[in-house]
């Protein structure tokens, strides 16, 4: 399926903010500007805009523009709870492979609520450090009945405003709550081919479950990374 040219404007810039070239607090690139570098007009440009200002990626600054958010807004899979901004699942990635119909583990098919046997949709990305080396492989796994009526969640095309709200306008669900369980374990020969690491290299996994206002799950999401470069951060009042 064809990215349309707003969409892709968007993932632009949304990479450049995940890269750091666009630092939070910053200004991106006004409509007029961007109408001008990429040839199309000034409201396929602002639509541009309004998908990361809808994704939590940008707000409104009055006299200014419109500025890269600082304000934590999700959990990257895998990586950081804290203090990671809600751009790409944080950092850069790489898909690997194309999205695939497979029977997802059993943990992750029990968090989904299926059956033995049946299939769930999976989308596989690794997470990437400044320097390009990996952080985090992320297996996501959408049900049936979500992937059925989502078909962009199959093709290999970036989705430009997210996962989260492209389900949403699909479907008309959204998340309302989400269960985090960590646990540690050795990489399998999989992930470590991933991660470059060697195989049982000691990993800390990150389940994710999203959950809709019903209690119905969205997606689930088996975020590894190595023991060395997870961390957790959790701020409480005390």
């Amino acid at each position: 399926m064809a990215v349309l040219k707003y969409e892709e404007i968007a993932e632009f810039l949304r990479a450049r903010i995940a890269a750091g070239e666009i630092a939070p607090g910053a200004t991106i690139p006004s409509g007029r500007e961007l109408a001008e570098q990429w040839d199309v007009s000034r409201a396929t440009a602002i639509k541009a805009v309004d998908v990361l200002r809808n994704d939590g990626v940008v707000v409104a600054k009055q006299g200014t523009g419109f500025v890269v958010t600082e304000t934590p807004v999700a959990r990257p899979a895998g990586a950081r709870r804290a203090g990671s901004a809600r751009i790409l699942g944080g950092m850069p990635f790489l898909r690997v492979g194309a999205p695939d119909w497979a029977e997802p583990p059993a943990r992750v098919a029990a968090a989904l609520g299926l059956t033995p046997g049946t299939k769930a949709l999976r989308r596989v990305r690794v997470l990437q450090l400044p320097d390009g080396t990996p952080n985090s492989c992320v297996e996501a796994w959408f049900p049936p009945e979500i992937a059925e009526v989502s078909p962009r969640l199959a093709d290999t095309n970036p989705i430009a405003e997210g996962t989260t709200r492209y389900v949403r306008r699909q479907t008309g669900r959204g998340p309302a709550e989400g269960v985090d369980i960590t646990t540690v374990r050795l990489a399998s020969e999989t992930e470590a081919d991933r991660l470059k690491v060697p195989q049982n290299t000691p990993v800390a996994v990150l389940l994710h479950t999203a959950y809709d206002e019903q209690g119905k799950p969205l997606v689930c999401e088996e975020g590894v990374t190595p023991s060395s470069l997870f961390e957790q951060v959790d701020t409480y009042p005390m």
